[in-house]
C-alpha cells in the first residue's frame, strides 16, 4: 500500500508528484525547496538562509507523517553551486543536531534547480 503525505505547513507539490509517500515502515519524501508555505514565495537571502527554510519544509512534511529528523536515514543535497557547501552543511548540521547516527548523504552541484533556487534537498526516513 502507498500512502500520500500531504501538509499545508510545506509547500504545495509544483508539479504532479506528493510531497511524501509512505509504503509500509518508509517515507520518500521529494524534494523541497525553499519557498515560504505562507507566502509562496522564494526565500531570499544567502544559501544558507534558503537551506533553513528547506529544512523547515522538511520538518513539516516529516511531522505530518508521524516522524522527525531522527527518523531520516539518507539525504540528497542539490547545491547550485559547490561553493555553498560548507554554509549549507553548518545549516544541515544544526538541523540534525540531536540524531544519535547521523543520516547516509549525498551532495551533488547541478547546472539548474526549480525557480532558481539555490539549494534543494530530499531525505528518506525509516518510521
Amino acid at each position: 500500500m502507498i500512502e500520500k503525505i500531504e501538509t499545508k505547513n510545506a509547500p504545495a507539490a509544483i508539479g504532479p508528484y506528493s510531497q511524501a509517500v509512505r509504503t509500509g515502515s518508509f517515507l520518500f519524501a521529494s524534494g523541497q525547496i525553499p519557498v515560504d508555505p505562507v507566502t509562496g514565495k522564494i526565500v531570499e537571502g544567502t544559501t544558507a538562509d534558503q537551506a533553513r527554510q528547506v529544512f523547515k519544509n522538511i520538518k513539516a512534511v516529516l511531522e505530518t507523517a508521524g516522524a522527525t529528523e531522527k527518523n531520516v536515514v539518507k539525504a540528497t543535497v542539490f547545491l547550485k553551486d559547490m561553493n555553498d557547501f560548507a554554509s549549507v552543511n553548518e545549516v544541515y548540521a544544526e538541523f540534525f543536531k540531536d540524531n544519535e547516527v547521523l543520516p547516509a548523504r549525498s551532495a551533488v552541484e547541478v547546472a539548474r534547480l526549480p525557480k532558481d533556487v539555490k539549494v534543494e534537498i530530499e531525505v528518506q526516513a525509516v518510521l
